[in-house]
């Protein structure tokens, strides 16, 4: 069982990034999803989530209306579009899912905006 993170890396501000987890092992498709993020020395960040089911959405207000969340069972991958990034946007990235078996981590992936 794994998540394989990828799409992190440098971004000049305002620039886009796509970030994904591929899933092996098991399939997506009765795990809500979610996108954590932090910064050394502050607490880990929930950014979004998308219910398994319904596919509802929550972005934090740090996010919202820049990233979003989606997820392709087809490729058994979790995808966050990140749009107009910041300098504030720069930390570790984190996928994270969860049901009713069970719960699993993605690899960290990191992001750095700077110009």
């Amino acid at each position: 069982v794994q998540l394989q993170a990828s799409g992190g890396g440098l971004v000049q501000p305002g620039g886009s990034l796509r970030l994904s987890c591929a899933a092996s092992g098991f399939t997506l498709n009765n795990y809500a999803i979610g996108w954590l993020r932090q910064v050394p020395g502050k607490e880990r960040e929930v950014i979004s989530c998308i219910s398994s089911f319904d596919l509802v959405t929550f972005y934090s207000d740090s996010v919202r209306d820049r990233f979003t969340i989606s997820r392709d069972l087809a490729k058994n991958t979790v995808y966050l579009q990140m749009n107009s990034l910041k300098p504030e946007d720069t930390a570790v990235y984190y996928c994270y899912v969860w049901g009713s078996v069970g719960s699993y981590w993605g690899q960290e992936t990191q992001v750095t905006v700077s110009s």
